[in-house]
């Protein structure tokens, strides 16, 4: 299913589903304890999106040091990989939900409720904002605890009232804080309306860093010397340009033309340094059309160029990325490599990435347009926010970066 057809779905399936579903709670509750449980087995709950399993793991660790069970986590399986990163949760603890049709998503649903019998599960965290499906994945799971973000008095974004503890979503702090409310009032045995009431420091919002292999070194390395002829990784400075942005929000993507004019200079400015273009196999022709405009040896396309769990392994091996706000800047903040990021739609005040970042952004008077109160979907077919961002912008603002460089 595409993004619309699942907005859709949630929208005219999610909730009458809802409506109905808080009817038989409220029925259920009548007839059984409603004394709430020490956590053991945490299901967390984030179906689709791949950088959202990065933000969260702060939060994950956080709850894997507080409980004496297991952490489960439920995603569609297309971004099941982005959880293999880190390996906060095990894989073999991760249910996989099958968007690819409507009828696969009932039947791998209907599984979803007897794994989580199976596994034992007495609490859910719902990561996602206001999703009906997320919220009814945490009824049929049977958890006697399911935390997550209510709306209390704000209208609209209907969702059922299956919540034993309620968090107030706060739009102005960043993401990874209210995962970790989340967490916090799943563990907190004292009832608060609204969870949390606590100030949340920077500090708990480290990420944690990955575990570089020899072997994967050695082999990316060979994989790049492959690329380029006559590659040093001591005299050539490795430089990585992501110009694709997903799907479900098109809005966030920068100009090819832009992104080829930024190349040019640097590679003009260190005739050293060489271009990665990365991304994912399917994106291989957009990364040479981009390739194509650039016309320099030095500029190659990398699409597809290592494995999605190599990925750690290329950008602790880069001197910088530069890269649309998507997935691969919160991919990377688990090494030390810095990314330069480029906003429009979204803001990083809420979803900056948690490694060494800059963010590109303009702050229009109508960015961010997209939040949790419109499923991320806005109006705007001219993204000025992101049109008014120049290459000599750009370059100025990661010119400091190439100047750190071997010349």
């Amino acid at each position: 299913m595409n993004v619309d057809m699942m907005r859709k779905v949630d929208y005219y399936v999610g909730i009458p589903l809802a409506f109905i579903g808080t009817i038989l709670d409220k029925g259920f509750n009548l007839f059984r304890s409603n004394k709430l449980v020490k956590p053991k087995n945490v299901l967390l709950i984030e179906l689709s999106e791949m950088g959202s399993a990065i933000i969260v793991d702060p939060a994950m660790r956080k709850l894997k040091a507080n409980i004496e069970g297991e952490l489960f986590f439920v995603i569609f399986s297309k971004n099941k990989i982005s959880l293999d990163l880190l390996g906060t949760v095990k894989s073999e603890n991760v249910y996989m939900l099958d968007e690819s049709s409507i009828s696969s998503l009932i039947v791998s649903a209907v599984k979803f409720i007897f794994w989580c019998r199976k596994m034992k599960i007495d609490s859910t965290i719902d990561l996602e904002l206001f999703s009906r499906v997320t919220a009814l994945l945490s009824f049929v799971s049977g958890a006697k605890n399911r935390v997550g973000f209510h709306s209390f008095h704000n209208e609209g974004l209907y969702r059922g009232d299956f919540l034993t503890k309620k968090v107030a979503y706060n739009p102005h702090q960043h993401i990874a804080k209210s995962f970790v409310a989340l967490v916090d009032a799943l563990l907190n045995p004292n009832e608060e309306i609204p969870y949390t009431k606590r100030i949340i420091p920077d500090s708990e919002i480290q990420i944690a860093k990955a575990v570089i292999d020899k072997a994967d070194r050695s082999e990316v390395l060979t994989i790049i010397a492959s690329k380029y002829e006559g590659f040093d990784p001591n005299i050539n400075p490795v430089i990585l340009v992501n110009s694709n942005a997903s799907d479900l929000l098109p809005q966030r993507r920068w100009d090819r033309k832009n992104y080829c004019e930024v190349i040019k200079k640097i590679l003009s400015y260190n005739d050293k340094a060489i271009i990665l273009l990365t991304g994912a196999p399917a994106e291989f022709d957009g990364a040479q059309l981009l390739a194509d405009c650039v016309a320099d040896k030095r500029c190659i396309n990398f699409a597809g160029g290592v494995k999605f769990l190599q990925l750690p392994t290329l950008y602790s091996l880069s001197a910088f990325m530069l890269t649309n706000d998507s997935g691969p800047a919160h991919f990377a903040s688990i090494t030390d490599m810095h990314t330069f990021v480029i906003f429009g739609p979204e803001t990083p005040a809420l979803y900056g990435s948690l490694g060494p970042t800059t963010p590109i952004f303009a702050g229009m008077a109508c960015s961010p347009c997209v939040s949790a109160s419109n499923h991320r979907k806005t109006p705007c077919t001219d993204n000025q926010c992101i049109q008014v961002i120049t290459p000599d912008w750009v370059f100025n603002t990661l010119k400091f970066k190439l100047d750190a460089l071997p010349h």
